[in-house]
């Protein structure tokens, strides 16, 4: 039995992440640690998500107006460890927030705001910061 638990653990860990990176994983080109990485696509199937272009955060990056083309585009998220991600629904660092710890956050349209959204496509201010 221990076997199979073993095996299937990367297998259920694989399926939550979908395509996803690992948070570990997150660097930038030069090989540089990040904060986190944004992502304009998700998709029903998790293996779709974390998709289209992306936007990499560095660490300790404060960003009250996010870059132009990206406002109210964001519908995967995924925070490196020991990484805390904070995010703003309207500018600069206005409306509703939201703290994103470590992980990946494949469809943020299951991610209520409020009493009727959900944080897809609702993210225009940014700050990240890592221990």
């Amino acid at each position: 039995m221990r076997v199979q638990s073993v095996i299937l653990l990367p297998l259920l860990i694989s399926a939550a992440l979908g395509a996803c990176p690992l948070p570990a994983d997150l660097k930038d080109p030069d090989g540089n640690k990040l904060c986190a990485r944004l992502y304009e696509d998700s998709s029903p199937y998790y293996d779709d998500c974390c998709g289209g272009k992306y936007l990499d955060v560095q660490v300790g990056e404060d960003i009250p107006y996010i870059k132009l083309g990206w406002n109210n585009r964001i519908s995967s998220v995924v925070v490196a460890p020991r990484c805390e991600l904070t995010v703003w629904s309207k500018k600069p660092k206005d409306g509703s927030t939201r703290k994103f710890s470590s992980g990946a956050y494949p469809r943020l349209e299951e991610l209520k705001k409020g009493l009727f959204g959900t944080w897809d496509d609702s993210i225009s201010s940014y700050y990240c910061k890592c221990t």
